[in-house]
């Protein structure tokens, strides 16, 4: 899926912006990864103020993008097709019989041939909200990050270009705490602790002060793998879903295997170990719909 998302992504973002005007640039296009085996690391001018200490980084060719301009653009691209977009509208109940399925809506009752659950966090059982803190901080001219730095504790991901441009994100707090989005003034000084070991330069708060600060949900399954394809027993309604952090790098990737499922076409990958019918008996989907094969 991962590499199948890669592939499609420059395609992706070029018809986004077909469709909505609206470019998605890449943010960046280097990453520093640390992992404990490696045994080699770059030459300091890459990143001159990056402090690694016992660290070893590898440096991996992948592209970043902003998620926040990524949605703006994917809202506006919908809105120039004639697809009808219903907002603000909570589906009740959805009761599929063998003449359809009956949707029964905050917004008044609709039928449809095939359902798709692309309910993130809100997904129902096994998918369970994971919080995650972060933070948005400005960088000055005397530390041009380029490159995102990432170890298993902390990332930096600098915003190159856009409204946020200047900018570095630093996170994330991964929290088994329900649905809360609070942030904490503990956790986030946590994580400038943790990105200040890395560029010394951030422990200033008057020369990289907070701009914003954020938590958000994302949805995790027990193997941390998506949900993607038909539910047990309703095989016109289906799960995209599960995506825990990977949600923007697999977007175009669940896009294209949903629209083969929907269509009936054949696979670009495998969707075996991302099936719902993979979840035990212990960990059974709380399916949030009515089956009834002859209902009318």
């Amino acid at each position: 899926m991962s590499k199948l998302s890669l592939d499609l992504y420059p395609d992706y973002l070029a018809h986004i912006k077909q469709l909505s005007g609206l470019a998605v640039p890449f943010q960046t296009d280097t990453t520093l990864q640390f992992h404990p085996s490696y045994t080699k690391t770059f030459g300091s001018s890459l990143t001159p103020h990056l402090t690694p200490g016992d660290r070893h980084f590898t440096i991996f060719e992948e592209h970043s993008i902003d998620p926040q301009q990524l949605s703006a653009a994917l809202l506006a691209a919908v809105r120039n097709t004639s697809i009808e977009l219903i907002e603000h509208t909570s589906l009740r109940v959805a009761s599929e019989t063998s003449h359809g399925i009956h949707l029964d809506t905050s917004n008044g009752r609709f039928k449809a041939g095939r359902l798709v659950y692309t309910l993130g966090a809100w997904s129902f059982a096994p998918v369970t909200p994971r919080k995650g803190q972060m933070l948005l901080v400005a960088l000055p001219p005397s530390l041009p990050l380029r490159e995102v730095i990432r170890t298993p504790e902390i990332y930096i991901v600098p915003r190159t270009q856009g409204p946020r441009a200047g900018n570095a994100l630093i996170g994330a707090t991964v929290e088994d705490v329900g649905f809360d989005t609070a942030t904490h003034p503990e956790d986030l000084a946590h994580l400038r602790a943790l990105a200040t070991q890395l560029l010394p330069p951030l422990a200033d708060e008057s020369l990289c002060p907070t701009v914003d600060q954020w938590a958000g949900l994302r949805p995790a399954t027990p193997d941390h793998l998506p949900l993607l394809g038909p539910l047990p027993e309703a095989p016109n309604q289906f799960l995209a879903t599960g995506h825990y952090r990977n949600g923007i790098l697999l977007a175009p990737a669940t896009a294209h295997v949903m629209a083969q499922l929907l269509s009936d076409e054949s696979l670009s990958v495998d969707l075996t170990s991302f099936s719902p019918t993979r979840i035990s008996s212990n960990e059974k989907i709380a399916q949030p719909y009515r089956y009834s094969p002859t209902e009318p």
